[in-house]
């Protein structure tokens, strides 16, 4: 995707005005000193929806790493190779703004247009079917993010296998917020960095507990970070099946974890989820009438789009054709009958 990154070397003060927004820490919550931020700016080629682009990076709608404030901006941290950092990202007049702090501000900054879609090319995509050729002209500012980032996509990912998404939220919540540490600058109140992974190594078996963790996804996380430079190697590799097949090296990561991973740490538009509980019945309901699909039957119906599969599937569930739910949810489970 065309655009232009023009970055603006000098700092930006910290303004009360930042210190103030909803949400803030309250007086006397010690958190990092909010140090002057740097800044950055880059104009896409063709239009940007923050919401669709940063979306799939949110997990739960308390999401200590994640937050969307009623201005419009986003606000995110991640563990960077530099240090753990905060980004706040807004779109005004077509021009993508990035403001960040911390140790990981610069390695954030550097790769704000790759977060908001310049790697992607949704010209790739050709619609085959009535249903995605409108939503595909309906949302036109639909760009897959590539973070070049891994363990903060992977680990998240592990927490979801097999259990509801609210479960999976709620242990992502409570890990962060007890074992990761305060966002630098002046983000939102009780944003969290993740923890890095030595902190996950230690985490003792009864705190995955109480965040309702069962041992099978807390020793798949402690694997994966006892070999964390490996992982994050993955995310320079410019094959995101390569990439898959790194991650799967791992015994308990599996297609599905790896997939929901390289969509965001890759932007990859081919790895379409397999595996999921709802995908192949919605996609099937979708493009074939066809609720009962299984992974089969929707990789068959994904087929024609060899290389955009997983553009299609997004495409498909912002198209909100879903089939009525006929069975009961998933219910929670109770690890302390395990």
């Amino acid at each position: 995707m065309a655009g232009r990154f023009a970055p603006r070397p000098t700092r930006t003060t910290v303004r009360g005005g930042h210190v103030g927004v909803p949400g803030a820490a309250p007086a006397g919550v010690p958190r990092p000193a909010a140090a002057a931020g740097r800044s950055r700016s880059w104009t896409p080629g063709d239009p940007l929806d923050l919401g669709l682009v940063l979306g799939p990076l949110r997990r739960g709608p308390a999401d200590p790493t994640f937050r969307a404030l009623p201005d419009g901006s986003v606000w995110r941290t991640s563990r960077t190779p530099a240090g753990p950092g905060t980004l706040r990202v807004s779109l005004r007049g077509g021009v993508a703004s990035g403001e960040a702090w911390g140790p990981g501000a610069e390695w954030l900054l550097d790769r704000l247009p790759e977060l908001l879609g310049a790697a992607d090319d949704p010209s790739a995509f050709t619609p085959r079917h009535r249903l995605l050729a409108h939503t595909h002209h309906r949302r036109p500012g639909l760009r897959l993010t590539r973070t070049g980032l891994v363990l903060e996509s992977l680990i998240p990912s592990i927490l979801e296998q097999k259990v509801t998404t609210d479960e999976a939220y709620r242990a992502w919540r409570l890990l962060v917020r007890k074992f990761g540490e305060p966002a630098p600058g002046p983000a939102p109140g009780r944003m969290h960095v993740m923890p890095a992974p030595r902190t996950w190594a230690l985490i003792p078996s009864w705190e995955w507990h109480r965040a309702g963790v069962d041992d099978k996804r807390a020793s798949t996380v402690l694997r994966a970070v006892r070999v964390a430079a490996r992982m994050e190697e993955a995310a320079a590799f410019d094959d995101p099946a390569r990439a898959q097949a790194r991650l799967e090296l791992v015994p308990g990561i599996g297609p599905w974890t790896s997939a929901e991973t390289v969509q965001r740490s890759h932007g990859a538009a081919d790895s379409v989820t397999v595996g999921d509980v709802h995908l192949p019945g919605i996609v099937g309901y979708a493009l074939a009438g066809d609720r009962e699909a299984d992974d089969a039957a929707m990789l068959a119906l994904l087929e024609p789009y060899a290389g955009q599969r997983h553009r299609a599937a997004r495409l498909v569930l912002l198209s909100g054709r879903m089939p009525a739910r006929r069975a009961p949810r998933m219910t929670p489970g109770d690890i302390r009958r395990l």
